[in-house]
């Protein structure tokens, strides 16, 4: 019973940013779990929390002040409208960015965006944004996103000089931002490093104590967050996001917004799009997620996605001389199902001895792994050491996936957003004998990983502040053709929600690419890589699926 998250990164294979010391930094931004209604129960917060002391980033809201205004403007009748602009919005909209040099060939900015988009006269937040500039004559500005949510792109535009095709880099900016609540634009605060340690690595059981507890340590959870975020924590849904988006184009120079987004940002492109279809330029949602499927549904087939993609590997550790499995494909995935049985009763010791292996941390470790084919060997090694009694390499891939550094750090705050965001867009289910009756469904459907997927609505059934109802075209009308990129068994976004998002989108144009793994541009193949850059650089759309 575990959340898992959702987003993109580069290729296992490509040549990745250093750090200080030359050591690859790839691990520091891991393909990330999950979808945004995927948030079943094991990791939800430890007992008996602690609030963190940390400053609060409520202080990044800018209060008693013009939002974001030019002092040369002119356009501050509350009266008039520019370009259908509100004059309440202009300041915004008409802002000055000041981009500055932040590293070898990039550039950062700070962009100014309402608070509260209900009351753009009020406080103010910056959203955190890091372009690559184009190698030739820029075309414009392409958005990028991850996934998560919570996912940081100012630190995955880094990465987009290794895995992006030449003709983007050569036409266009690429431009990664922080949504709000994320890194760089007034993140979500919670919980101290020792404290996420054990939210990380805390399983409960299904019984009425075991529930309970799980409702108790989420409540707690959310009453840390409001007390280490304030303001911002009610304020980082996705149309939120999205809305900051626009300003973004607006002050690139852009009539339309060009954008690419993986995993939850497809969520995010497709609120754009649906909020405003007139502005949308080129639009590549790849590892998509279809907005119109239940908490239910997106669980049972995010669960089954992972149990197939499990299968896949299992599959192919056996015909490999080193697998650490026996039998059929049936008897290897019995003996996960034994091993997740026995980290349950005992955990894994591993080379920290404050740290064993869980139930839940050697979910984490096992279902990493499974974001790409390259991975698999990785996951061999672990599990042959698991089943010898020692957890470490298993604890390692846990920590990959939750941006735990061997330090003790945590390199972002991607936990703890994508819990405030899910919370804003999405409740759940919380009346208990529905999740018991969902719980089941899924577990039929998935008997190996099924048990991660379930009872998700406990962790936003106390949050403080309410959802956000839905108040966009969810079809997008209006909009130009918009490219769905879905991978065959892919685990976190399974292929069905890309063709139903093409579906759902009134424009939508599915792409195939039949393989493993999250998301395929750029860690794919050629023909996938090929038709997203002619459809970006030339306006290419396929007639058909090109079926990659």
């Amino acid at each position: 019973m575990t959340f898992v998250r959702n987003a993109s990164t580069a290729p296992a294979d490509s040549s990745p940013p250093t750090d200080s010391a030359g050591s690859s930094s790839l691990e520091a931004a891991p393909h990330r779990l999950g979808s945004r209604r995927g948030r079943a129960a094991a990791v939800l917060v430890g007992a008996a929390l602690v609030l963190a002391g940390c400053t609060s980033p409520a202080a990044k809201v800018q209060t008693g002040v013009t939002p974001g205004a030019d002092p040369t403007s002119t356009s501050t009748d509350p009266g008039l409208s520019v370009d259908g602009i509100p004059a309440e919005l202009l300041p915004f909209y008409e802002q000055t960015v000041d981009w500055t040099s932040c590293g070898s060939g990039f550039e950062c900015a700070d962009i100014m965006v309402p608070l509260d988009w209900d009351n753009p006269t009020g406080d103010t937040i910056t959203i955190g944004a890091k372009r690559h500039p184009a190698k030739g004559t820029s075309m414009g500005t392409i958005l990028i996103n991850p996934g998560g949510p919570g996912g940081s792109g100012v630190d995955f535009v880094d990465y987009t000089p290794f895995f992006f095709g030449t003709p983007l880099l050569d036409n266009f900016d690429i431009l990664g931002f922080d949504p709000r609540g994320v890194g760089e634009s007034s993140p979500v605060a919670c919980l101290t490093d020792a404290e996420r340690d054990v939210a990380d690595a805390k399983t409960y059981t299904t019984d009425d104590a075991g529930l309970a507890a799980m409702e108790a340590d989420a409540t707690a959870f959310g009453e840390a967050c409001l007390a280490n975020t304030g303001a911002v924590l009610g304020e980082v849904d996705t149309q939120s996001a999205a809305r900051d988006m626009d300003v973004i184009r607006q002050v690139v120079g852009d009539s339309k917004l060009n954008y690419l987004g993986f995993s939850y940002g497809t969520q995010l492109g497709a609120t754009y799009a649906g909020i405003f279809p007139e502005k949308v330029g080129r639009m590549v949602l790849d590892g998509a997620i279809d907005l119109r499927l239940t908490s239910q549904e997106q669980s049972l087939q995010q669960a089954v996605g992972f149990e197939n993609a499990l299968r896949a590997y299992v599959t192919d550790c056996l015909g490999g001389s080193d697998c650490p499995l026996t039998g059929s494909a049936d008897d290897g995935m019995a003996q996960v199902k034994a091993l997740f049985d026995q980290i349950l009763a005992n955990p894994l010791p591993t080379d920290d001895p404050a740290r064993p292996l869980t139930q839940t941390l050697a979910f984490y470790g096992i279902a990493q792994p499974l974001y790409s084919q390259s991975l698999w060997s990785k996951l061999t090694t672990a599990l042959t050491d698991a089943m010898n009694g020692d957890g470490t390499s298993l604890l390692a891939s846990a920590d990959s996936y939750n941006s735990r550094n061997a330090d003790g750090t945590y390199s972002d705050n991607q936990g703890e957003a994508f819990r405030a965001i899910n919370c804003l867009d999405d409740r759940g289910e919380t009346d208990r004998a529905v999740m018991d009756a969902e719980a089941a469904e899924i577990l039929a459907a998935a008997p190996t990983m099924g048990e991660f997927f379930g009872y998700g609505g406990l962790g936003c059934k106390n949050w403080p502040f309410p959802q956000v109802e839905k108040n966009f075209d969810l079809a997008a009308q209006g909009a130009p053709p918009i490219l769905v990129v879905g991978t065959t068994n892919d685990p976190a976004t399974p292929y069905v929600w890309a063709q139903g998002l093409a579906e759902q989108l009134d424009s939508g144009v599915l792409v195939t690419y039949d393989g493993e793994g999250h998301t395929a541009y750029g860690t794919s193949n050629a023909c996938v890589l090929d038709t997203v850059d002619d459809y970006f650089v030339k306006g290419t759309v396929p007639a058909s699926d090109p079926m990659c």
